[in-house]
């Protein structure tokens, strides 16, 4: 009886091994948020990290990114490298607007924005030095 448990336990923890790594390596979404800031005008950061204006992530074959813009100031997603990906609601232009690209193939893939003027209640808002460009690399594997 023993070695009954001890093979069905055995089984069990394979499969449960094998169900949480096909979870960890599949397609997944990930979301890119935009922001105003003083200094350089607008920055963005990749699922509640660090913001910068440049930024890298990896993806899995398959995945999903969100943009979301939380800016002052509209953006356009525009894809400057890679193999050319659909990019569903790139115009940007109103806050909270966002926008969503799926990569089904994997390569590099490289994306900035476009600002617009900042909105007409926030033109007061001022800015120290220069606006950021804003840079995004994508590994999809």
């Amino acid at each position: 009886m023993n070695r009954i448990l001890t093979a069905l336990f055995a089984t069990a923890v394979i499969a449960g091994t094998l169900a949480a790594g096909a979870i960890a390596h599949g397609p997944s979404s990930k979301t890119l948020t935009i922001r105003h800031q003083m200094r350089g005008c607008h920055s963005w950061a990749i699922a509640g990290g660090r913001f910068a204006p440049t930024q890298r992530v990896t993806l899995e074959e398959g995945s999903t990114l969100r943009v979301v813009n939380n800016d002052v100031m509209p953006h356009r997603f525009v894809q400057t490298r890679g193999t050319h990906l659909q990019i569903v609601h790139a115009r940007m232009g109103r806050i909270g607007a966002i926008a969503t690209v799926r990569f089904n193939d994997r390569g590099v893939y490289k994306f900035t924005t476009k600002p617009g003027e900042d909105y007409p209640r926030f033109q007061h808002m001022k800015t120290v030095g220069e606006d950021y460009t804003l840079h995004l690399t994508v590994t999809v594997h």
